[in-house]
């Protein structure tokens, strides 16, 4: 079973393994932007965050959430409002997934996480989602089809990865029939 929950310490080891040792996932998320790092940054960093989240009153809206399958933590899934390449004045939340443990990918984990965070975020009063990837990122554009995101913008040629171009993908989703003002 799919449950999204709050970070717990536990999960610093995992950020730790994913950023610096299990990293094929980076392949996928924005492969443009990897960075070198090392386990001892990736600790101190993630230790931070998680002094900064791990006592948020539960009325606070979550910007992320891990994400746990059958008790083990595989991903998250999160939420930014600075968008690349496209305008965002009505600061519209997109939302991201990342699921790092191979085992976990491409059995619905990845959809069914992603469904539960859109209906977190509407029960917080948003109305629409963006979600930005890459043409190259076909298991993100299932997920995104899956769960209704239909395209929103895209340019040409921005992004290359592994020497060849794709195109920049801005998909959005309403979440309520009608249209924000």
């Amino acid at each position: 079973m799919v449950i999204l929950r709050d970070m717990i310490e536990s999960d610093i080891e995992d950020y730790v393994r994913w950023f610096t040792a299990e990293t094929e996932w980076m392949d996928w998320d924005a492969p443009w932007e990897n960075e070198e790092t090392t386990p001892e940054a990736e600790r101190e960093s993630w230790t931070e965050y998680f002094g900064q989240v791990r006592d948020l009153p539960e009325d606070v809206p979550r910007k992320k959430f891990e994400i746990e399958l059958d008790g083990r933590h595989v991903g998250w899934v999160s939420r930014y409002f600075d968008l690349d390449y496209v305008e965002n004045p009505e600061k519209i939340p997109a939302v991201g997934i990342d699921v790092p443990e191979r085992d976990a990918r491409g059995c619905g984990v990845g959809t069914e996480a992603l469904r539960q965070f859109i209906e977190y975020l509407k029960h917080c009063g948003y109305r629409r989602v963006y979600t930005q990837t890459w043409s190259g990122n076909v298991r993100m554009l299932r997920v995104a089809e899956k769960l209704g995101f239909v395209p929103y913008a895209c340019v040409k040629d921005l992004r290359t990865v592994r020497g060849q171009k794709y195109d920049a993908l801005t998909l959005k989703l309403e979440l309520i029939g009608e249209e924000q003002p």
